[in-house]
């Protein structure tokens, strides 16, 4: 989530440099101290019934866990128009069947096609920001990393508000019957993050279970991807359950990973992470890695059976071409097929975030793969 260019970057990226700066101190302690005591719990939750569990990977499968791997032939995003200059985008049908895109800045910005090709700006969720959110923010108006779905009869956009080389971060909601700009009901604050703990309450992601639970994942560096369950009444903490539950990390803290997005498929969550560094136009290391697991709050598991709260993650996506550093993705089911919609940085406008979207087909052992 970040602006075009390294001279450009934005707020974000200056939060993931002070994560950086943070976490290195955080080892430091650790080598002379010995670990903090754990802050999150086991896996633990609903589980799907999968015919695939324990599958083996298919022969020349390409598996990336925690180390370089030679990039692959990934197929080049499909054909798109008009204003899709944008950052961590999530996609929904709203009310009048517009394909609509919300993504970060500017009270978070909304664009719509009619044709999920052709796309015009038609304005923001919460064009006045989140007014609540002063003490995370001096610009509460630059909101990031929205997820939206529609429940309960209503558009529910989760986004994200922080401040310069901190995790004192926070996850806020908005509702709206239609989707549209001008409908939206900032709810405010959902959950924070704060200096001195060790993660960084940005990127939500909602997902809802089969027997109806709801379920915030979250994270960007720091140690990694956390979930939370919610209160589908509310949109917000269940106080029944406080668990704050670990999904992924990477092998050293100095190592970037975010964007989490839950997905589920065949008897499977399949847990997508952005690795590495976004926010710096061609310089950009992105790149997209999944997980599953039979339960939502894991373990997940990528192709070799590493656990991603280990390092592990089989690589989904990466840079190609003119296609830089694609991440911040989501993954939407809209007319029965799968898209995963994400941003890369474009070799040939200077680094420019652009807007893509992919086919997401699966393989036959059931792991995502670009079309």
């Amino acid at each position: 989530m970040s602006h075009y260019r390294l001279l450009r970057t934005d707020r974000r990226w200056a939060g993931r440099a002070g994560a950086l700066l943070s976490v290195v101190v955080l080892a430091a302690v650790t080598v002379l101290f010995g670990p903090p005591p754990a802050a999150v719990a086991a896996a633990g939750s609903p589980a799907l019934t999968s015919p695939l569990a324990g599958a083996a990977p298919p022969a020349g499968s390409a598996t990336r866990s925690g180390t370089p791997v030679a990039a692959a032939a990934y197929p080049d995003p499909l054909p798109v128009t008009g204003n899709i200059t944008v950052h961590d985008p999530a996609a929904v049908r709203d009310a009048t069947g517009a394909f609509a895109v919300y993504s970060t800045h500017n009270g978070i910005e909304i664009r719509t096609s009619p044709d999920r090709a052709a796309f015009t700006r038609t304005g923001s969720v919460l064009p006045n920001g989140a007014t609540w959110a002063t003490a995370y923010s001096s610009n509460v108006k630059d909101l990031w990393a929205p997820d939206v779905s529609f429940h309960n009869g209503q558009y529910y956009l989760y986004y994200a508000v922080s401040s310069f080389g901190s995790n004192t971060s926070a996850i806020g909601l908005a509702t709206s019957p239609t989707g549209r700009a001008g409908s939206w009901t900032d709810r405010g604050l959902v959950y924070a993050s704060a200096a001195g703990g060790d993660f960084n309450a940005i990127d939500p992601n909602l997902t809802v279970d089969p027997a109806g639970r709801w379920w915030l994942a979250l994270g960007s560096w720091w140690t990694g991807i956390k979930m939370i369950q919610l209160d589908p009444a509310t949109g917000k903490p269940l106080g029944s359950n406080p668990t704050r539950f670990n999904l992924a990390a990477r092998t050293s803290t100095s190592l970037g990973i975010e964007a989490p997005f839950v997905f589920a498929h065949g008897g499977f969550y399949y847990l997508f992470v952005s690795w590495d560094l976004c926010c710096r136009g061609v310089n950009s290391t992105y790149h997209v890695m999944v997980g599953r697991s039979a339960s939502i709050t894991g373990p997940y598991t990528d192709r070799s059976g590493v656990r991603m709260a280990s390092g592990g993650g089989t690589e989904v996506v990466a840079t190609h071409g003119r296609f830089i550093g694609p991440g911040g993705q989501s993954v939407y089911t809209d007319g029965g097929e799968d898209l995963f919609v994400y941003h890369y940085y474009d070799g040939a406008a200077q680094g420019t975030p652009k807007l893509a979207i992919n086919r997401l087909g699966w393989d036959s052992a059931g792991w995502p793969v670009l079309r």
